[in-house]
Order: structure tokens, then C-alpha cells, then sequence
């Protein structure tokens, strides 16, 4: 993983100490609300409900064992002992104290990590897939070029006023694990020009994103040649920011200037700007990119058979350890080695919550048995990507202990979240009560592997931080009189494919979500064909069964289809 210079250490240790200078400031009371806010906006720091929110910088979502760890202090000395991952695979603590935080920052940055620009109108972490460098369908390592974008993003003038918050996404495999069509640019690796021969380039996408007017990103380049990288970005971003509305923060995503210019205007100005920027100064050399690409070389990984006799024969001999192979392991490039999700998503856990003692076990577990590497996913779960098949009972065995073995990696309890109104100040309605009483309603694993790949998100407000546009089933919170109730969408889905749930009809108060997710699941049952998944079924049979079953219309199918709906 990419390593701290004296460049690096010196720009985040200054930063620290100005940080520490306008928090004394404010805290004097020499610096006004309205002066701090940008400043502290800057550092990761909001406001929420009921205390400071910092959210700290995961970039593309690699830690080290001494980051891991250092989070873990940081959750037991300044928080209340747990920390909360997020859909940008960073993390976040909800309860520090504001005269602290400067010391918080300055840990932080002794282990090389930060929180500049997790906030603000700026470029925030560039997320990436969870398999980067292990899976079987890479093109290429996308580690490297999220690196090298972070770098050229951090601290460039040009992006510190956005007219709004921009966030890239880059993939390097077929298939698509990084959500490249609902960011504001998605890079994706492709082989050549015709998709399939020649060197890997990258295929960009703009205008995605999701919140209060969702849009799938465009195709704004079939194929951008690898070194032109920074300055094909820095085309997209010179026409956001001289377009992009600044009057209106509802209007100023630039997935609203794509759909106001088009994409044929919006494209056009992209190439005016890039006729002066390619081969220019910030054009990718390839000794730039083996630089980079240096910190992200292979582990020693051993020469051992692909096939264990000990690891099958656990299987064979122990439900559970099967169930969770089954669900929580992925496959790896290299034999003999596998890739293990932990899922934190046991039921009664807020989604992406974990313990500074959890946090602590998880490092254990990587500096053992995964080179001293973690990764966490957009999922909101922590993955050890180089775990040797003859370890993997070993790993589950420990991972039960600490409450992160629950085999439910793609079913319907694996629920994404956010924090919502339990402690957004923006957030309309609670998201940690409902994702509980719904893992509650479907806490049996005979039945969750019955029912087979479901993704639930849920997200308290039209921001969209728990995705809920792209889940299957998608649940967001609304205001209603001043009471919590929640909208349903169905159909949505992620990856190369991706697609927007469509809503089912009027909201539903809280106490009734559980119950309306249960007939859902019911119809989607009783309507399957025989190894039919939810979202294929819901593209055949379309919303009206479903409306049926929550609302009690007709649907067009028989009684007898619907009789235990």
C-alpha cells in the first residue's frame, strides 16, 4: 500500500497544526460560527444531532494493521468505543469533542491517514473495488491510478470550490464492484479501444450519482489512453466548474449540468478544454505510474495446491463453516488463497458499526493471516483479501468470536445503511431501527439462503447515503406531518447493469417495514421460476404483485399464486 513521503508527512502534519490554531481560535470565541465552518468543513468535522461527526479518509478503502489499530485508540479514547464504516469505504466517529479533534488529527497523521476532503465542495475519496489485485476478471490493478488520482486531487486549487461535493470511482476487473455509474465520474478499465484487444485504458463515465435526483452516468469516452488520465479529469472538471450552478446547492451535482448542457454540449466542452491540456504537463508518464504502481506489488504469497484436504474436509463435516464459505469467501488469482469478507451486519448492530475491541481482533486476524492488509467495501464490511485456504477455518473460528462471521455476504439481512436520524442532523428518518427489525423478521439461515441474493438499502433522507436507489429493495426515509415513514422502491441494482428502483406506491410508518419487506419477499417466492433471483424476477413480473401484496390491489395473478402473500 502507498506510503507517506516527507511531502506527504509535512503537508498533513501542517495541516494538523493550523487545525489545532483555529480550533483554539473558535473555542476563544475569535473566529465566528459562520468563519470556522469552512474551516472545520475542511478537516472531515460536521455538526450533527447531537455531537461533532468526524469522518476520517479510507483511501479507495486500504488499511494497514498500525491504521486499524490506531482507529481503534481512537474509537476508545475519544468516542464511545466504536466507530461506523461507511458507503465511501471511510469511517466515521459520531461523538468526539471539538477541543480534541486537533488531537485526534494528529494521531491520525502519525500513522499516515487524515481527514481533508471528506467534506466540503471538493474531490472526496476515490473508492475502488474490494478485490482490487486478487480478483479473477482484473483487467488491471486499479489501486495505483485511485492513488495517483487522490494525489493530484488533494489540495489542487482548481477543486477546493466545487460548485458541490465530486466523487470518483475507478474499476479495474469486467465486472463492475466499484459502482462506477452512480458517481460523478466512473473510471473504467477496458482492453483497447474495441473492448477487447490491445492495452488497457479506461472507459469514462460522467454525470452519475444518486440523492435527490438519481442519473446513471454516461458515456462520455469509450477509450482514454492510460497517460491522459489527469488531463481528460481536468477537461471534465474545468467545464464543471465554469458551468456548474453555485445559486442553487439542488441544482449544482453535475449530473444536473449534464442533463441541462446534454451530453453532446457537455461533451463538447470537455474536448475544447482537453485540445489545451493533453500531452501538457500533467500527462502520466510511465514512470509516474511504476512509481505508484511499486506500492501495490504482490505480497510473497506461497507456492501451495489450489485444493486443501483439511479445508474440505471442514466443510464437509461442518454446516456452519460451509454456510459461511459459501456466502463470506471469494474466490482468489493466485491457488491455494481466497479472499474472506467479514460481515458486519450481525442482526442487532447498526450495518457498518464495529467496536474499537472488534477493530483491534480484525488486525490480529490480518497481521496472521492476510499479510497485514485490510480492505473495506462500499458494503460496508471489512475484507482480509489473501487468506490461505488450509487458514480459512481458522479465521472463521476467531471471526465468530468477535461477531463478524454471520454468513450473510449478499443476502437480504447484509443490509446497507446509513446512520440516519439516530444521529444526522439532515437525515427525515431513522435507518438503524428499521435495517434491526428487518435483520430480526429474517434472522434464519435456512431461510436467507432460500430466499437467495436480495440487497437491501436503506437510507434516512433524499441523500442518499445508504443507496437505497440501487438496492433491490430500496427504503428511504420521508417526513410526513412531522412523523417518520418510508418509502419502498423496487428493481434497483449495481454493477455493469446498474439500475434504479422504481417507487411501489405510498410510504409506510416504521412499525409496518418489517412486515411490508416480509410480503415482498412472499411474492417474489411464490411468482420465482426455479433458480430465478429477486431482481430478475421483479424485471419479469414487474411492480404490480408486489403493490398487490403491500397495498391489497389486484395484480393480474391468481389468488392461489398470492395466497400465502
Amino acid at each position: 500500500m502507498y506510503k507517506y513521503d516527507q511531502y506527504d508527512q509535512t503537508i498533513v502534519d501542517e495541516r494538523v497544526a493550523q487545525f489545532r490554531d483555529q480550533t483554539r481560535r473558535f473555542l476563544a470565541g475569535e473566529l465566528s460560527e459562520d468563519e470556522f465552518r469552512p474551516l472545520r468543513l475542511q478537516n472531515g468535522l460536521y455538526v450533527q444531532k447531537h455531537a461533532p461527526m468526524l469522518r476520517v479518509a479510507i483511501p479507495y478503502g486500504l488499511l494497514s494493521t498500525r491504521q486499524l489499530r490506531m482507529l481503534a485508540a481512537i474509537a476508545r479514547k475519544y468516542d464511545r468505543g466504536y466507530a461506523h464504516f461507511t458507503t465511501r469505504q471511510n469511517i466515521q466517529y459520531n461523538w468526539p469533542r471539538l477541543e480534541e479533534v486537533p488531537d485526534i488529527l494528529a494521531d491520525l497523521a502519525s500513522v499516515e491517514m487524515h481527514a481533508i476532503q471528506t467534506s466540503g465542495n471538493c474531490i472526496r475519496n476515490t473508492t475502488s473495488d474490494q478485490f482490487a489485485g486478487i480478483a479473477h476478471d482484473e483487467l488491471i490493478d486499479p489501486r495505483p491510478y485511485a492513488e495517483l488520482i487522490r494525489q493530484w486531487s488533494t489540495f489542487h486549487p482548481e477543486f477546493a470550490y466545487l460548485p458541490r461535493k465530486f466523487k470518483i470511482a475507478v474499476n479495474g476487473a469486467m465486472e463492475d464492484r466499484a459502482g462506477t455509474l452512480f458517481h460523478d465520474i466512473g473510471v473504467h478499465a477496458v482492453r483497447g479501444e474495441d473492448g477487447n484487444t490491445g492495452e488497457v485504458g479506461f472507459r469514462i463515465l460522467v454525470g452519475g450519482g444518486l440523492g435527490r435526483t438519481p442519473i446513471l452516468g454516461h458515456v462520455i469516452r469509450e477509450y482514454l489512453p492510460r497517460e491522459h488520465l489527469f488531463t481528460y479529469l481536468d477537461a471534465i472538471l474545468r467545464v464543471y466548474n465554469r458551468f456548474g450552478r453555485r445559486d442553487n446547492m439542488y441544482k449544482a451535482r453535475i449530473k444536473i449540468l449534464v442533463k441541462e448542457l446534454g451530453l453532446a454540449r457537455f461533451s463538447a466542452e470537455v474536448d475544447a478544454q482537453w485540445a489545451n491540456l493533453k500531452d501538457g504537463p500533467s500527462t502520466l508518464t510511465q514512470t509516474e505510474i511504476d512509481r505508484v504502481a511499486a506500492f501495490f506489488i504482490d505480497p510473497i504469497y506461497e507456492t501451495i495446491a489450489d485444493v486443501n484436504a483439511d479445508f474440505e474436509k471442514h466443510q464437509l463435516e461442518n454446516k456452519a463453516f460451509a454456510r459461511w464459505v459459501t456466502r463470506n469467501v471469494f474466490g482468489h488469482k493466485k491457488p491455494g488463497y481466497a479472499a474472506v469478507t467479514l460481515s458486519l451486519k450481525k442482526t442487532g448492530v447498526a450495518p457498518g458499526d464495529a467496536t474499537d475491541a472488534q477493530l483491534d481482533a480484525v488486525a490480529d486476524l490480518a497481521d496472521q493471516y492476510s499479510f497485514g492488509e485490510i480492505r473495506v467495501s462500499h458494503e460496508q464490511n471489512l475484507i482480509l483479501a489473501d487468506v490461505k485456504k488450509a487458514d480459512l477455518f481458522a479465521v472463521w473460528q476467531q471471526a465468530r468470536q468477535i461477531g463478524f462471521a454471520t454468513p450473510n455476504i449478499g443476502l437480504l439481512t447484509d443490509i446497507i445503511a446509513c446512520p440516519g436520524g439516530d444521529f444526522c442532523s439532515l437525515a427525515n428518518a431513522k435507518s438503524i431501527p428499521v435495517a434491526e427489525a428487518i435483520q430480526r423478521r429474517f434472522d434464519d439461515l435456512d431461510y436467507l439462503f432460500d430466499i437467495g441474493d436480495i440487497a437491501i438499502n436503506i437510507s434516512g433522507c433524499m441523500n442518499a447515503c445508504g443507496h437505497h436507489h440501487v438496492g433491490h429493495i430500496g427504503i428511504l426515509g420521508v417526513d410526513k406531518h412531522g412523523a417518520e415513514f418510508y418509502q419502498v422502491t423496487i428493481g434497483g441494482s449495481q454493477g455493469l447493469e446498474a439500475a434504479l428502483g422504481k417507487v411501489i406506491g405510498p410510504s409506510f410508518a416504521q412499525d409496518e417495514m418489517a412486515d411490508v419487506v416480509e410480503k415482498l419477499i412472499k411474492t417474489y417466492i411464490a411468482l420465482r421460476f426455479e433458480d430465478e433471483d429477486f431482481l430478475d424476477t421483479a424485471k419479469r413480473i414487474g411492480l404490480e404483485p408486489f403493490k398487490a401484496s403491500v397495498y391489497g390491489k389486484k395484480s393480474g395473478h391468481s389468488s392461489s399464486e398470492l395466497a400465502n402473500v
